[in-house]
């Protein structure tokens, strides 16, 4: 079989000269050449990630027929089997709906603020997972894979189109102030492709938003030549240390860490710095702690600050360079939930998150519009799965994998349309014949990012993997 000049290298460099050369043809761009079909539409993606399974039909999926039925059995005329509970009776959202925009699109009250740059978005409701347990659904949104060991979104997207900026990460990642969702890092990890493409972990707001770019307070002995002169030594033994060892990547990925780390000391203090932004861009994203009156007496201060923080953060990486940037609400902490596995009280738990999101991802549309990277800027909203529409113990919804919402904005899509809808309940796609996967969402991404999501393929363990699987057609109907 014919080979190209440049597979022939690959193949026959190994290793690090392998590394080196994908490096080398990432930075300038030739690596995404030979894999790139259609028109770049877009150089940068935000993933907004619901963590524990956001409620469709609390947020964006309105169902009138929940609140005509409030309380009557529910009976969506087939056997359902759910997560944790038996089916309870019909619940409707505990919040008030109103249409927002030129096109009248319906929205609760606790993502009102939304309201304002929902003629941007595409929504998408017919949103099918594949399982009910968190673990899994979050590894097939994050990865296109319900296991471990597969690369995040944002490693396939770093390994096909390489950095903007050389002294920033090319995949940054912002979790929940208060810890990790489920898996931790295993959702942004690299996993079989060059170690340089995983996530790096940013932490806007805390004491060391970025942990070990600096030395500690014990290290006052180190000095700048110090340092420097350690640095060459360690880079010395790395290099002999790898030239024994070829066709493992790892060392090469944790010179590639060491060497981005001294770069990022100058440039990330910076990127992170918001205490220069004006007194408006700060109430954009309700960083100016004003207090106003919060649906049923909510209060979402401190989630409007945390969510706010970090979409104000990701606009300053996005304008800087950094290529994807994915940005968590709600993690993996037990009792009481501070994330969006509403199982005991949705008012309680979906209130003040859905604020806070609803306030920064709001701001992030209207700052990036304003500066002028909205159309190369893809922003996609995402859960694991979506909630039921009948009531757990009264006041909670049980995991709803069958249908939920995803949304899209910015580069290339077309604001203000719709793909598929679920059925009067909420419960399923109304549509059980076509409906849409994860699989889907992730192809037209890479469709907007000039890449076909076909030919964007690494050899693993004798496969040719993807982050599409062996499935996804792009949405040609929310494309602009």
């Amino acid at each position: 079989m014919m080979t190209t000049r440049r597979a022939f290298l690959w193949q026959s460099g190994g290793g690090l000269g392998g590394i080196a050369l994908a490096s080398l043809l990432a930075r300038e761009g030739a690596l995404a050449n030979d894999i790139q079909r259609p028109r770049a539409k877009a150089t940068r993606v935000v993933q907004l990630f619901m963590a524990g399974a956001a409620s469709h039909v609390d947020l964006f999926d309105y169902k009138p027929e929940l609140l005509r039925r409030d309380g009557q059995k529910w009976d969506p005329g087939e056997s359902v089997e759910l997560f944790q509970s038996d089916p309870g009776s019909t619940f409707a959202s505990p919040w008030k709906w109103r249409r927002f925009g030129q096109t009248g699109r319906h929205l609760s009250e606790i993502v009102a603020d939304l309201g304002t740059v929902v003629d941007d978005i595409a929504f998408i409701h017919d949103m099918v997972g594949k399982t009910g347990v968190h673990s899994q659904a979050t590894y097939l949104q994050a990865t296109g894979f319900q296991s471990p060991g597969f690369p995040g979104m944002g490693c396939w997207i770093s390994y096909a189109l390489g950095s903007l900026n050389e002294d920033l990460p090319t995949f940054v990642v912002l979790p929940d102030h208060r810890g990790y969702a489920s898996n931790g890092q295993k959702n942004w990890d690299s996993a079989f492709l060059p170690t340089q493409h995983q996530g790096t972990v940013l932490r806007p707001g805390a004491a060391t938003p970025i942990a070990d770019l600096f030395p500690g307070k014990r290290g006052d002995f180190i000095s700048p030549e110090s340092e420097r002169e350690t640095l060459r030594l360690l880079s010395t033994f790395n290099r002999e240390h790898a030239e024994g060892r070829p066709g493992d990547d790892r060392l090469e990925g944790r010179i590639h860490s060491y060497e981005l780390a001294a770069r990022m000391q100058l440039a990330a203090p910076e990127a992170l710095d918001i205490s220069k932004e004006t007194p408006e861009v700060l109430k954009l994203y309700g960083l100016d702690h004003g207090q106003r009156e919060w649906p049923k007496e909510i209060n979402a201060l401190e989630e409007i600050d945390h969510f706010g923080r970090k979409c104000l953060v990701a606009r300053r990486l996005l304008e800087r360079g950094v290529r994807f940037v994915q940005i968590w609400s709600g993690c993996d902490n037990g009792f009481p939930r501070r994330n969006w596995d509403s199982h005991e009280d949705i008012h309680r738990d979906h209130g003040p998150l859905a604020i806070g999101m609803a306030r920064g991802a709001s701001a992030l549309i209207q700052d990036l519009k304003r500066i002028g990277l909205l159309d190369e800027t893809i922003i996609l909203w995402t859960t694991e799965f979506g909630r039921m529409p009948c009531a757990q113990g009264g006041k909670g919804r049980d995991h709803n994998p069958f249908c939920f919402t995803n949304w899209l904005c910015g580069g290339g899509i077309k604001g203000g349309a719709t793909h598929g809808a679920s059925d009067e309940w909420g419960y399923k796609p109304a549509n059980r014949k076509e409906y849409t996967q994860v699989y889907d969402v992730h192809a037209t991404v890479l469709h907007l990012l000039g890449l076909d999501h076909t030919k964007v393929t690494v050899r693993h363990n004798g496969i040719d993997r993807r982050l599409t699987d062996v499935h996804g057609q792009v949405l040609e109907d929310l494309l602009a």
